[in-house]
């Protein structure tokens, strides 16, 4: 299998752009063709033999990352998988492309693999880097209904077959809108612990737009995926969950100003899912209530 990697970088972390890029080249088998996507930004010096593309503006993460797969042909179709790894990140280990190759050759219906993401010092997995709600072990691979951004592999024929990360998102929620509409479709997603991606510890939280973009998002996700009944659950839920978690006064207002933005502006086309979908989902420990 054809394997390619998209990074998308602001330009701003050179030398942990250039150890990404060692780990990917130092990666056993079949070389692994990479596309650098400089989102609003030059894209610092790389190796020979990288694509880079660099845009104007910055597109956000969804968009930087559709411009990247666009780069190997249309919906990536010029390889059979595509790595998405953060800028910042290292692959920990030589054979985590033929683990992906392995791994999707052997489930015809496998469409997206979320990697294991550690500290490089500690070797620490943070709690909110395991797509599941029993997150407790992250050594245990298990099927999951979402995956990580920065840290996973995706089968290109998904792309062909749902399309690629919402745009207008811009930050925030994107994989799960993704992983929604490839569950529809009839692939699965695993999270596998042995295909590590080496990343500083960090909260999301160090992001001025955070508390505004996960509740926008939050409600996009729900009106463009959802039935209609389960909406106002889905979204009831996330508003008690936010509250009991008790955010700064200036956090809270930003999330109730993003959570009237979902309401109020464009998301997209809406493709609610099926009901064997949402009981596909329950089955597999996350159902979309939560």
């Amino acid at each position: 299998m054809k394997v390619g990697a998209v990074i998308i970088t602001m330009g701003n972390r050179p030398d942990e752009l250039r150890a990404l890029l060692d780990s990917v080249a130092k990666q056993e088998g079949d070389r692994v063709e990479v596309v650098v996507v400089g989102n609003g930004s030059p894209v610092p010096d790389v190796p020979e033999g990288v694509k880079t593309v660099e845009l104007p503006e910055n597109l956000g993460i969804p968009g930087g990352r559709n411009v990247g797969i666009e780069a190997f042909g249309p919906g990536g179709r010029d390889v059979d998988v595509l790595l998405f790894l953060d800028d910042d990140g290292l692959l920990a280990h030589h054979d985590t492309a033929e683990l992906c190759r392995g791994a999707f050759e052997a489930d015809p219906r496998l469409g997206i693999i979320s990697f294991r993401i550690a500290d490089p010092e500690t070797g620490e997995t943070q709690r909110r880097h395991v797509p599941r709600l029993r997150a407790s072990d992250p050594m245990r691979s298990s099927r999951v209904t979402t995956f990580l951004g920065g840290a996973n592999a995706v089968r290109t024929r998904v792309f062909a077959e749902v399309g690629g990360l919402p745009d207008e998102f811009f930050y925030a929620h994107e994989e799960t809108d993704l992983a929604w509409r490839a569950l529809d479709a009839g692939w699965m997603i695993d999270y596998r612990s042995d295909m590590v991606l080496y990343h500083p510890t960090t909260a999301p939280s160090r992001h001025a737009v955070y508390h505004r973009m996960v509740a926008r998002n939050r409600v996009w996700l729900a009106r463009r995926n959802l039935p209609a009944p389960l909406v106002p659950v889905y979204l009831g839920v996330w508003l008690l969950l936010t509250l009991l978690r008790k955010p700064s006064g200036p956090a809270l207002r930003a999330w109730f100003g993003g959570f009237k933005e979902g309401w109020t502006s464009a998301c997209g086309p809406r493709r609610p899912m099926k009901w064997r979908t949402v009981w596909r989902l329950t089955r597999l420990g996350r159902p979309p209530v939560i």
